[in-house]
C-alpha cells in the first residue's frame, strides 16, 4: 500500500495481508495521520532489496516516470515487484510503472489509468526534447517540463 491509499482508509480490511515500506510509516507520521498507530497493528513494515530498487529506477528511465516519482513511491514498487503483491494507490505514475512492470495494482478512491504513458522533457525556452530529465536544458538552461511521448 502507498501512503495515499492509507489516507482513504478508515481501517485495513482484516483479509489483507497488507505491506508497507519505511518510507510510507515515515510519511504518514510526516503529515501527523494519528490512524498510522492503529494501521500498525494489521500492517506489515518491510523492505525491497536494492537489486529490485534499481530494477524500478531502470523501468522508470524507461518511461519517463523516473521524476515524477519519490523515493517512497519507488520502495512502494519495488516491494509488490518482490512479493507479487497488489498496489493499492491513486497514483498514477506509480500505476502507469506498475504496468510496465506487470504488477498488478488497485486504484483507492479514483479511476484508475486507462494506458501506459511515457514521458519525454520539454525545454521551457529552446523547445528542444529529451528522453531523460536533467536538472535544467543542457541547450539554454530554462527549465524542463514533463510532456508526453508521441
Amino acid at each position: 500500500m502507498d501512503t495515499s491509499a492509507l489516507f482513504g482508509l478508515e481501517q485495513v480490511p482484516p483479509e489483507w495481508e497488507a505491506f508497507i515500506t519505511e518510507g510510507v510509516l515515515t510519511e504518514l507520521e510526516k503529515y501527523g495521520d494519528r490512524r498510522a498507530e492503529n494501521l500498525l497493528a494489521v500492517l506489515k513494515v518491510s523492505q525491497a532489496t536494492s537489486q529490485t530498487v534499481r530494477k524500478v529506477m531502470q523501468a522508470a528511465k524507461g518511461t519517463g516516470d523516473s521524476a515524477r516519482l519519490s523515493p517512497v513511491d519507488v520502495e512502494v514498487l519495488a516491494l509488490a515487484l518482490e512479493l507479487e503483491a497488489v498496489i493499492i494507490t491513486d497514483d498514477y505514475s506509480i500505476q502507469n510503472l506498475a504496468t510496465v512492470l506487470k504488477v498488478a495494482y488497485r486504484p483507492s478512491g479514483m479511476k484508475g489509468i486507462t494506458k501506459v504513458i511515457r514521458w519525454n522533457y520539454l525545454c521551457s525556452g529552446c523547445g528542444k526534447v529529451f528522453k531523460e530529465q536533467h536538472p535544467d536544458c543542457p541547450v539554454c538552461g530554462s527549465p524542463l517540463r514533463t510532456t508526453r511521448r508521441r
